[in-house]
């Protein structure tokens, strides 16, 4: 891979924001036994939603243009 920064920026938004907009970490904590969590799951996936885009913005500017 070329750009690792940037692959590691594209994969973490799209995993959270699979985790944020879809009810797959519900429907996993629940199977798992794991419901208490599921209250704090706002706390942590946006979060990290943002910093992913972030990692994704940032690599984009330092690609060098061609």
């Amino acid at each position: 891979m070329k750009n690792k920064l940037l692959s590691v920026g594209l994969l973490g938004t799209l995993i959270s924001a699979l985790c944020c907009f879809t009810p797959i970490l519900v429907v996993l904590l629940t199977g798992v036994g794991l419901s208490a969590l599921i209250g704090w799951l706002d706390y942590v996936l946006l979060p990290s939603l943002f910093i992913f885009i972030a990692i994704t913005a940032y690599a984009l500017m330092k690609k060098p243009h061609q």
